[in-house]
């Protein structure tokens, strides 16, 4: 298929810079096999049935967005210049790959300071990223991050504002556990204590994964031909007790519904011919149209770019000519679009 197969226009407008508040107010557009409803997330426990299992990606975001100033000696004296940083992946060696910007400007050796006693230096850099080796490690490192550093909001977002205090609770899930993703899980954005006690209680089931969303997850598809696309690759975890529970409410005939294309592309990396698997490691999964599904019945999530890798997604799940129709009747009914946006509940066999 070709990129321009997933092409579809989108009123600037409707892209969502602030999520709804409370979270489960947000919009819900539910697809059962050939029915659309219009509904709302608080509603979700009406489109479940108790034996069903929401698998959530339990990732915790890290405040990855650094605004630092790079010092230099020069023929004229000392001089300074700021430099903005975003951490894309933890290194063996404790060092991280960062984008920077102004990344050209920077030279290897150069020390660039984020706070007192905070800095890093520019070991190395590769395909338009910068390795930085910080001046502190472990619970002193996560410390200083946190202190100085801002969620890394997505492009489309940051465009239009700057993070804000707001957004380190805004960004973050109500389940994230465990440390290390610089982009949300956004559909699990949408779930608050209230829906998951009310979801419990009528016997739907939740197991949690950890896929570790990079930044890659926004990198545009730039080949024409979409078989001719290089994923790019997350670390992910499927514990015994994760793969467990999926198995056994396979067994049992309930539906396996993940909660965002991350849990999605997680479970789907770890599924064998006779279910899923434990299994941790990097994923570069890529589901396209053409893709059989092995572990997934359905899938919440939000609504995506367009000609992005998880609109190929959600169309290999319900199909590309009923995607295409459902994303014109959203962009007809004002969904908001992207992370901070509305949701998405496909089942494609009703």
């Amino acid at each position: 298929m070709n990129l321009s197969d997933f092409d579809f226009d989108l009123p600037e407008e409707l892209i969502a810079t602030r999520p709804a508040i409370p979270r489960s107010s947000a919009r819900l557009l539910v697809a059962q096999g050939g029915r659309t409803v219009d509904s709302h997330v608080h509603d979700l426990p009406g489109f479940l049935r108790p034996g069903d299992r929401l698998v959530l990606n339990n990732t915790r975001v890290i405040p990855a967005r650094l605004s630092g100033v790079r010092r230099r000696d020069g023929e004229q004296g000392p001089t300074e210049a700021r430099i903005e940083v975003t951490l894309l992946e933890p290194q063996g060696d404790g060092s991280w790959n960062v984008l920077a910007k102004p990344a050209k400007k920077v030279r290897d050796g150069e020390e660039i300071h984020f706070a007192p006693g905070f800095s890093a230096r520019v070991t190395g850099r590769a395909e338009g990223q910068l390795n930085l080796a910080f001046s502190l490690e472990g619970d002193d490192f996560d410390a200083a991050l946190d202190a100085a550093g801002f969620m890394p909001l997505p492009p489309y977002i940051a465009a239009r504002r700057a993070a804000d205090a707001q957004d380190r609770t805004d960004y973050q899930t109500v389940f994230a556990r465990h440390s290390g993703a610089v982009a949300a899980p956004t559909a699990s954005l949408h779930f608050d204590r209230p829906l998951l006690e009310r979801l419990a209680a009528m016997g739907v089931d939740f197991t949690e994964v950890t896929l570790h969303v990079g930044a890659g997850t926004f990198l545009p598809v730039k080949v024409d031909d979409v078989s001719q696309h290089k994923m790019h690759s997350e670390w992910g975890e499927v514990s015994d007790v994760a793969a467990a529970e999926i198995n056994a409410t396979r067994v049992t005939g309930g539906r396996i519904i993940p909660v965002g294309t991350t849990a999605c592309r997680l479970i789907e990396s770890a599924a064998g011919a006779e279910g899923i698997h434990p299994w941790s490691g990097e994923t570069d999964i890529f589901i396209r149209p053409g893709y059989e599904f092995r572990v997934a019945d359905g899938l919440m999530t939000n609504f995506h770019l367009p000609k992005s890798t998880l609109m190929m997604l959600v169309s290999a799940l319900m199909g590309r000519d009923r995607m295409m129709a459902l994303y014109e009747h959203a962009i007809a009914e004002r969904y908001r679009f992207f992370s901070y946006g509305d949701a998405s509940l496909l089942l494609p066999m009703g």
